[in-house]
């Protein structure tokens, strides 16, 4: 991967990454890579309540942190179609299509341990 690829974490591997979990590192390896990260409002959204159920309030604010230095992609009126018609296309719920979505419209790989997106082009599942 080179610094100059664009990429877009989903909420999975940011909880992951956050959290400690069991794939830290293999999406500590793209989220610290230098490359430019998309970062939807929509994974934010699912992050910090995910992290803010956890009694480690440190953990959301460093997640914070790291969202805030990110490339923030709001849902606007043109992503939401574009999100609805990859709904119905691949059988996605909402968010995973507004992931999904974002990450095409931008031409980023996206990274992800959800299974919801396997086979998908331009998705790399961890």
């Amino acid at each position: 991967m080179t610094a100059s690829e664009l990429i877009l974490v989903d909420s999975s591997g940011w909880v992951e990454y956050m959290g400690g979990g069991p794939k830290e590192g293999e999406f500590g390896r793209f989220i610290d890579s230098g490359s430019a990260t998309l970062l939807p409002t929509i994974v934010i959204y699912e992050v910090y309540k995910k992290l803010w159920g956890t009694d480690r309030k440190t953990v959301v604010e460093r997640f914070v942190s790291h969202a805030l230095r990110q490339l923030i992609v709001p849902l606007d009126e043109r992503l939401a179609m574009a999100a609805a018609q990859v709904s119905v296309e691949h059988k996605l719920h909402m968010a995973d299509a507004i992931i999904y979505a974002t990450a095409r419209s931008f031409s980023a790989k996206l990274i992800t341990s959800d299974q919801a997106f396997r086979g998908l082009p331009g998705a790399t599942l961890l």
